[in-house]
């Protein structure tokens, strides 16, 4: 008899174990958790940022004005020049600025020979000199057209304001410009 006295103490300390085991494993899956939320919310910004920078390119390359004045890109801008403000949620609050930095420049440019115009295509039409006719295009002498095909870099850095989470971009165009625009944009 004196055995089962010993043994009933026993059953006390492996249910104190056993309550241990089972506070650990509950707060390692609480701090798993929150990890894991961290980390989507980590995502979630850096997709809004990524895509506030997309937008601004876009908005870029959609218009004239990067390749014509390159150092005032943006309309509206906010604050300095090629500067774009975003507001994600809706409060009203700027949420990300994104700065076109440095000016778009251009990276190479290519004459249009006369000769490789397509006179039935509106757009070759706008690189002679006179829409009704078959010859005389601008750059005669050398055998060019008043158009030119060129290459253009557009660089930003979108940055949220609350988290300070920063993305670059970088895109390429091509882009058809009139020569005088390769002359004062595109060295």
């Amino acid at each position: 008899m004196k055995t089962l006295h010993r043994q009933q103490g026993i059953t006390l300390i492996m249910a104190l174990i056993m309550l241990v085991v089972l506070t650990l494993l509950a707060l390692t899956s609480f701090n798993l958790n929150q990890s894991n939320l961290q980390v989507v919310s980590n995502m979630q910004q850096r997709e809004e940022v990524t895509a506030a920078a997309r937008e601004v390119i876009e908005e870029t390359i959609s218009n004239t004005r990067f390749f014509e004045s390159p150092a005032n890109v943006l309309a509206n801008p906010c604050g300095a020049n090629n500067t774009r403000c975003i507001d994600v949620n809706g409060d009203g609050a700027n949420d990300i600025t994104v700065a076109i930095t440095p000016a778009p420049n251009c990276v190479k440019a290519q004459a249009i020979k006369s000769s490789d115009l397509n006179l039935e295509e509106p757009e070759d039409i706008g690189c002679t000199l006179g829409a009704n006719q078959n010859f005389g295009t601008a750059g005669a002498s050398t055998g060019n057209s008043a158009c030119a095909n060129s290459v253009w870099d557009v660089h930003v850095v979108a940055t949220d304001t609350a988290t300070e989470a920063q993305v670059e971009v970088t895109q390429g165009v091509a882009v058809r410009v009139a020569e005088e625009d390769i002359a004062t944009n595109c060295p």
